[in-house]
């Protein structure tokens, strides 16, 4: 969180609850079933448990879940949970209290590990924890972050270091990529057995000898671009194809022009049938990786920055 570098998003621009309820509605209307809330950091927004439950009351929406830093959960958990949220992901990428402050800048550590006690005594259908592995920052936690993944329970994702927007400054020799990790825990747990899913989700999921699971997101070494089947809609109404994308669809100004229904649906369809990102792989291929976005860009737009299209 290197907040000088950051760029937030003007409030008056927000999409209303009301205009997300239609927009998934149209998108529902086309073949989406699965919603996840994200951010930034969802929470923050007032009465988010109203937006869950207006979600999870439309019938095409088999799946609703949210990603959070997890800092206010303990005190929204069942609320989020009694308005119908099926999956609950908490972003935590170390168990030390002076790392998690130099990562967030929040002394709040605690916050988080008592608001993944309350997720769990609330029995979501699933509870995740994701954490983004950086070398040299929190790579000799992951044998840890596991037996915590097992004490809440929750399925830990440990994801590669990603190299979207810029304010990170991320570099090529901070990633430690799957194969590695895999090595770390085979010291201590042994061979970690792979888990076929029949599914497009992100992870490569593992259980070890002892029968605890847990994932692996290999995205800047391993691109899953061929099944990816994901869209983001930004909280200001932008509707990006790829987490790469540097250029999305205004939905919020067609929809407060007065779009028909029928229109957007039809222009929906247009754009997802053409779509032809692949930026994972496009950025796996690049000689000389370096950030993707450079912090000077970013600041002249926010939307080129992670946190605003929901990663």
């Amino acid at each position: 969180m290197p907040e000088k570098d950051y760029v937030w998003l003007p409030r008056e621009n927000i999409l209303t609850f009301e205009e997300i309820s239609f927009l998934v509605d149209v998108f529902s209307s086309i073949g989406v079933n699965k919603v996840r809330i994200t951010g930034g950091e969802p929470l923050l927004r007032t009465d988010l448990p109203d937006l869950i439950r207006l979600v999870a009351a439309k019938s095409p929406i088999e799946d609703l879940a949210l990603t959070t830093n997890g800092i206010l959960l303990e005190q929204h958990a069942s609320a989020l949970r009694a308005a119908g949220l099926h999956r609950l992901t908490v972003s935590l990428d170390t168990l030390r209290a002076d790392r998690f402050r130099e990562l967030t800048r929040f002394d709040s550590l605690s916050r988080v590990q008592a608001g993944l006690m309350e997720a769990a005594r609330a029995e979501f259908n699933s509870i995740k924890i994701d954490t983004v592995v950086i070398r040299g920052v929190n790579d000799d936690e992951l044998v840890d972050l596991i037996e915590y993944s097992r004490s809440i329970p929750a399925e830990i994702r440990f994801i590669e270091y990603m190299d979207v927007g810029g304010a990170t400054r991320w570099s090529r020799d901070k990633v430690v990529p799957r194969t590695e990790i895999l090595s770390k825990l085979k010291d201590t747990f042994g061979i970690a057995r792979p888990i076929v899913d029949e599914t497009s989700a992100p992870a490569d999921r593992f259980q070890l000898p002892d029968g605890l699971t847990f994932g692996i997101i290999s995205s800047t070494t391993a691109p899953f671009c061929q099944s990816c089947d994901r869209s983001r809609l930004t909280a200001d109404g932008l509707w990006y194809l790829c987490l790469y994308a540097t250029s999305g669809t205004d939905l919020r100004r067609l929809l407060r022009n007065g779009t028909s229904v029928e229109e957007l649906r039809g222009l929906l369809q247009v754009i997802w049938r053409g779509r032809n990102d692949h930026g994972a792989e496009t950025r796996l291929t690049a000689q000389d990786r370096q950030s993707f976005i450079p912090v000077d860009t970013l600041q002249k737009n926010p939307h080129l920055e992670m946190h605003t299209r929901g990663g």
